[in-house]
């Protein structure tokens, strides 16, 4: 080969490289949950910072909203639609394992490790960094072919972490609402309207987990008519049981399975 045509060649060889797309580096899925309550006049903002987040996340990280609207709010002169005992019960454990005196709002809580007042985007970032540099197995949502109702929802976890000695780690789904606002009526928030992302519709502990191998667990959800299946998410997890840690989790949209 000619000199002339060696060059050539080298210089389609190089121009198709650099040409040639480069996978996207994964993302690092890590929770943030909000325990907020439409009754409480300091929770807009942070409502406002997981929205942010989740839509403009740090680098690296694919934000899993929780948004967990607790109820203890609700006889001070208004009734938050979305709220629920059990999520102030999870609360609750969130407060023994860190030592907290009370239960709170807006508290936010990251990959169960860290907790702070939700408003505070800083810190929010700050937790979201601290938990990047830990372990995260990984997490596959299948839904069943049919979409009926029930969905047929499973899921499984691969590469976990070690749970820690003497721990055991729970599977647990839960499925969000996006895009949701309400004309408050009464209470601290009168005559505000509130706008809500990853509102928790629904969450269940579904199987247990362990680091010794694959893992997997079925849940059958029914969806109710008033939820907008467009602007819904299912959300997975798994979380030791005291310590609290999350050590993986993944989220996918609803549509992404719709036909």
């Amino acid at each position: 080969m000619s000199r002339t045509l060696l060059i050539a060649a080298l210089a389609l060889t190089l121009a198709g490289s650099a040409a040639a797309p480069r996978a996207a580096a994964p993302m690092l899925p890590v929770l943030v949950e909000l325990f907020t309550s439409e009754g409480c006049e300091d929770c807009p903002p942070a409502d406002k910072v997981l929205e942010q987040l989740i839509a403009a996340p740090p680098a690296g990280v694919e934000v899993i909203g929780l948004g967990e609207h607790v109820d203890y709010w609700d006889q001070l002169g208004w009734k938050d639609r979305f709220s629920s005992h059990a999520l102030t019960a999870r609360q609750g454990l969130y407060a023994a394992r860190f030592a907290n005196d009370s239960i709170y709002t807006p508290q936010m809580v990251v990959d169960g490790r860290s907790e702070f007042v939700g408003s505070d985007a800083a810190a929010a970032r700050r937790a979201i960094g601290k938990a990047m540099a830990q372990s995260h197995g990984a997490i596959k949502i299948d839904i069943g072919a049919e979409l009926a109702r029930p969905l047929r929802i499973t899921l499984t976890i691969t590469d976990l972490p070690k749970v820690t000695r003497g721990d055991r780690a729970d599977i647990i789904v839960a499925i969000t609402e996006d895009g949701l606002r309400t004309d408050v009526k009464r209470g601290e928030n009168k005559g505000r309207v509130l706008t809500h992302a990853a509102v928790a519709r629904y969450m269940a502990t579904i199987g247990e987990a362990t680091a010794a191998g694959p893992a997997s667990a079925n849940a059958d959800i029914t969806i109710a008519p008033g939820w907008q299946r467009d602007r819904l998410k299912i959300v997975a997890f798994v979380q030791e049981r005291k310590s609290r840690q999350v050590l993986a989790s993944a989220s996918a949209a609803l549509e992404n399975f719709l036909p």
